[in-house]
């Protein structure tokens, strides 16, 4: 299944595409976040029972989960992305938290802000959760994932310098990207054969197996779950691949006019046009 949110008439919804069309789903649970609680299976047999239809290209895509609880994020997470910034191995992966209202959906515009313009690009594969989930062993970790979808950890990169944490760099309003859809594990059995491709204006910026983790999605899942406790809806960003703008030289930001396109296999595409923040 392709799970969605999105705006009809200025009506939040959710519900699971088919071609061009979504099957709303909204009678049976409030929220998608709600109904991954209640399981893939459980929305399985709801789309079953439903007839209604809604054409794709006559509504607006949001983050697929508009309110999760948390977004964790991993950085340098990839094994050419650690090799190109100079990051020494370590046992255990740099985290840091994304919010909900940092992130636009799949064509929405994203926001370069007035205070920042070292604006830079990071495509990723994100994990979304769909158990409550607390110190899950790594064989076990896949059991709690309801699916995968788009994320673009897009990074202020001054900002994300002031001091040794990161967080201010990377929760810009409207920076960042979620989306287009969860895809359902059942339909990617395996995610770390996949294919992440980040394109600005057309052109490969970035691309890489999901293969390459350095930290992998089980490992993710059961380090994570180790002290927080994971709920559904709750989302992993596993970081982004080498090819960044702040490695090449010169750096590479992204400005207003700019397209950037997150792809990923067996998932879709985010298409996001850059728009400068309005001053106060």
């Amino acid at each position: 299944m392709r799970l969605a949110t999105f705006d009809q008439d200025n009506r939040q919804r959710w519900g699971a595409v088919l071609g061009d069309q979504i099957v709303p789903l909204d009678h049976a649970w409030p929220s998608l976040r709600i109904a991954l609680g209640a399981g893939n299976h459980a929305i399985a047999a709801a789309l079953a029972d439903t007839t209604a239809r809604v054409a794709l290209a006559s509504v607006r895509l949001l983050p697929p989960v508009t309110d999760p609880e948390k977004i964790f994020c991993a950085g340098v997470n990839y094994k050419a992305h650690m090799a190109e910034t100079g990051r020494e191995d370590k046992p255990y992966p740099s985290m840091f938290m994304r919010f909900p209202d940092s992130q636009v959906g799949a064509f929405d515009p994203i926001v370069r802000p007035f205070l920042d313009h070292t604006f830079d690009w990071e495509a990723e594969l994100a994990v979304v959760i769909g158990k409550t989930a607390r110190h899950v062993a790594k064989e076990n970790a896949y059991e709690y994932v309801a699916g995968y979808a788009c994320f673009g950890d897009h990074t202020l990169r001054d900002y994300a310098r002031h001091e040794r944490q990161i967080t201010p760099g990377k929760n810009f309003y409207h920076s960042g990207v979620f989306g287009p859809w969860i895809v359902t594990t059942d339909e990617i059995p395996d995610p770390t054969t996949l294919t992440l491709t980040g394109r600005l204006n057309g052109e490969v910026m970035q691309q890489t197996s999901t293969g390459d983790l350095r930290y992998d999605i089980p490992f993710l899942v059961s380090y994570l779950s180790s002290f927080a406790l994971l709920k559904p809806g709750d989302v992993i960003a596993t970081g982004t691949p080498s090819g960044v703008g702040f490695t090449r030289k010169p750096p590479i930001w992204m400005k207003p006019g700019d397209v950037f396109e997150i792809e990923i296999t067996s998932i879709g595409i985010c298409r996001n046009t850059v728009v400068d923040e309005e001053r106060p």
